[in-house]
């Protein structure tokens, strides 16, 4: 068949232009400006470097197999072949873009004044709260963004991109409105809750568990129910576990909206309705760090939310969901599988240190002073201000400036000690590299 000249010309000129276009996207390292303390970990940049740029070598290598058809056996084939296979071509391209597009919005945030540093702060609190006793959770990287919206989220490590692949690193998107607040470790705690679940394939094992009461008559509505939000539950109860009261604190400055949000029962809403994601969030707390605080705190979310004036088809739903929440949190508590070793979910995501007494022992002891607080893992910093502000110790500006000290901190200490970790050591040389003469959490100077 007989191929007018101008179409193989046309597609050939199109695939030239696209590969140009494709040699100007150019690696982050190369285009982006932030402070140092607001940098990706090495780890989670080489990550999103390593996949970015095997996308680009792969549309390249399409784009030059294509010319070659093109100037071989396909200058004869049909016009509408050549732009098929050329269209092919620019989807793929597309599609890496996308993909650099995507990670182009986190990473240029950390230019962002104050709001940089910020996220690099958060990067290492994801990371150690994504963390359990006995390496039970190889963390992945973790790259913290903001986004518009109320609530969190979070694209996993390894699920599918845009137009294809794996994701390389872990992106928890924090609304701006929760920066700086206590939500801002609720928010943060339960994403991170999402991926460790999806490590240890909690939803699925818990599921099994669950597959006895949704089959039963008794209750079964409201088991069914459970069993669709357990996603979400699972989230939550990881960021009790970790955290306290304070993911309490947040999930209810969170879901505080008119009470026709908060009592509506959405069927295809991964959350459970509002009103009993608190409740149960109180009861996740009580068994896992037995204290009054947890039903005292509930008792002030009936009365912010009285359930007097539903309708009798809401209200049989909730109270049958409350009937079931005793139960539904022992199978929690106690959830054994091949990922957790043997051991109870419950004794997993405990840690003695959160538990109200504690933390109020530590507080009054000084414990939120910066200074003590900096060398603590970011969780228990987290549960300590949030323990602190549930008892009426700390006032929401004291705890904003407190936090934004510590994040900070912990952006800064992280990136010296990356730094220092890549100096090599000389023999004979002064121990200065390895042994630096400051810590900057001795160096803080908030008064609070």
């Amino acid at each position: 068949m007989t191929v007018h000249p101008s179409a193989t010309r046309f597609v050939e000129e199109e695939t030239r232009a696209l590969l140009t276009r494709l040699g100007l996207v150019r690696p982050f390292v190369l285009q982006e400006t932030s402070v140092a303390a607001a940098a990706l970990s090495p780890a989670a940049l080489a990550g999103i470097e390593d996949h970015l740029a095997a996308g680009r070598r792969d549309v390249g290598r399409r784009g030059e197999d294509f010319l070659r058809w093109l100037a071989g056996p396909g200058a004869a084939a049909p016009a509408a072949e050549q732009q098929r296979r050329f269209w092919t071509l620019r989807i793929a391209f597309q599609n890496a873009l996308s993909q650099f597009d995507l990670f182009s919005e986190v990473i240029t945030q950390r230019s962002e004044t104050e709001n940089g540093v910020m996220l690099s702060g958060l990067d290492v609190a994801a990371a150690e709260a994504l963390r359990l006793p006995g390496g039970l959770v190889e963390g992945p990287p973790v790259v913290c963004a903001l986004h518009r919206g109320l609530g969190g989220a979070i694209r996993r490590v390894r699920t599918r991109l845009p137009g294809g692949g794996a994701n390389p690193v872990a992106i928890i998107r924090i609304p701006r409105e929760r920066i700086i607040g206590f939500g801002v470790a609720s928010s943060l705690v339960h994403e991170v809750g999402h991926q460790g679940a999806a490590l240890l394939g909690l939803v699925d094992s818990i599921r099994t568990g669950l597959r006895r009461h949704t089959m039963s008559g008794r209750r079964r509505a409201a088991w069914q129910r459970w069993d669709s939000w357990i996603s979400e539950i699972v989230a939550d109860y990881w960021a009790v576990g970790r955290i306290g009261v304070g993911s309490t604190l947040g999930l209810i400055a969170l879901v505080s909206l008119p009470p026709g949000f908060v009592f509506r029962p959405a069927d295809d809403d991964p959350h459970p309705v509002p009103w009993i994601r608190v409740l149960l969030s109180c009861a996740i707390g009580d068994r896992l760090y037995p204290d009054p605080q947890w039903r005292r705190l509930a008792a002030v979310w009936r009365r912010m939310y009285p359930a007097g004036d539903l309708s009798p088809a809401t209200a049989r739903m909730l109270a049958d969901l409350e009937e079931t929440m005793p139960d539904l949190v022992t199978l929690l508590v106690r959830h054994r599988s091949p990922a957790l070793r043997g051991q109870p979910l419950g004794e997993v995501l405990h840690n003695p240190e959160v538990h109200p007494a504690a933390l109020l022992r530590r507080f009054h002891a000084g414990g939120a002073d910066p200074r003590r607080l900096a060398g603590a893992p970011p969780t228990l910093a987290f549960a300590l201000i949030g323990q602190a502000r549930a008892a009426g110790l700390l006032g929401a500006a004291r705890e904003a400036r407190l936090l934004r000290e510590l994040i900070t901190d912990w952006a800064v200490t992280s990136t010296l000690a990356t730094a220092r970790a890549a100096v090599p050591t000389f023999v004979g040389q002064p121990t200065i590299w390895a042994d630096p003469p400051f810590r900057t959490g001795h160096h803080l100077s908030l008064a609070i």
